[in-house]
């Protein structure tokens, strides 16, 4: 749909983050009206009826996944279905309402991402909860052709080819747990050892912006359902005057068994 110069400075404004979403609202609500292309007008009435039906469109969280990943780690649809099950019979908006009233925004709602490989495209680090499907790749005793496939396909560096040995070796300090090298390994030896999921906390932006924290460790489907359940009993507890998970968050809360 064609955008007059004057709408695409004013929805350039927008937060790149929720961009994408507000181009789709302003277009689905043009294309409503019976117009072919979107003006500045379509633009500042998709906001004004955004604004004032605000409360009545929030329900309480915000769950954000990839869409059509070529590169992931982990495939991560059931772990997204269970969380949502998960927030929805929590019943957050409820609480929110307890906490804030009838004058809920859009800031006020728990928010949580997956991401299924490290790209990362839907930024879970700045996400209450963000989760990154991860695969850790091992060596394994199968012949190597020292091809370099897995070096080459490695952008962190973190493979190298031990010609004396025949073996390629893997410096765990570089790498991210993208699973990329074992895809590429034509003889599987690199192999994965074990796949499961990486877990941020207390990732925001705003006026004091700060990255979630990664938890150590490699999580379980059922284990980071259980953490997740964790972190929002830990808000409810927590949480006064609709601040966000992040905002109550400390990390002597969750990094007690490892400091």
């Amino acid at each position: 749909m064609k955008w007059t110069e004057e709408a695409e400075k004013a929805v350039k404004k927008v937060p790149f983050f929720v961009r994408k979403k507000v181009r789709t609202r302003v277009e689905d609500e043009a294309m409503a009206a019976g117009r072919k292309g979107v003006t500045i007008l379509d633009v500042k009435t998709a906001q004004k009826r955004y604004i004032t039906n605000m409360s009545s469109e929030i329900k309480g969280f915000q769950l954000d996944t990839c869409f059509g990943c070529p590169n992931r780690a982990v495939e991560t649809n059931s772990l997204f279905n269970s969380i949502e099950n998960l927030l929805v019979k929590e019943d957050i908006l409820k609480f929110l309402k307890q906490n804030v009233g009838d004058n809920i925004k859009f800031h006020h709602e728990f928010r949580i991402t997956l991401a299924d490989c490290p790209n990362a495209c839907s930024q879970p680090q700045i996400k209450d909860i963000g989760i990154i499907g991860a695969s850790i790749p091992e060596i394994t005793e199968n012949e190597c052709t020292l091809c370099g496939q897995s070096v080459d396909i490695c952008k962190e560096n973190a493979i190298t080819l031990n010609e004396k040995e025949c073996r390629p070796e893997i410096d765990y300090n570089l790498c991210i747990k993208c699973g990329e090298c074992i895809k590429k390994c034509p003889t599987g030896t690199i192999f994965e050892k074990k796949a499961g999921f990486r877990i941020f906390l207390g990732g925001k932006l705003g006026r004091h912006p700060r990255l979630a924290e990664e938890l150590p460790g490699i999580f379980t489907e059922d284990d980071t359902l259980k953490i997740v359940k964790q972190c929002i009993d830990y808000y409810k507890k927590n949480s006064k005057n609709g601040a966000r998970f992040a905002n109550v968050y400390h990390r002597r809360d969750f990094f007690k068994d490892s400091e």
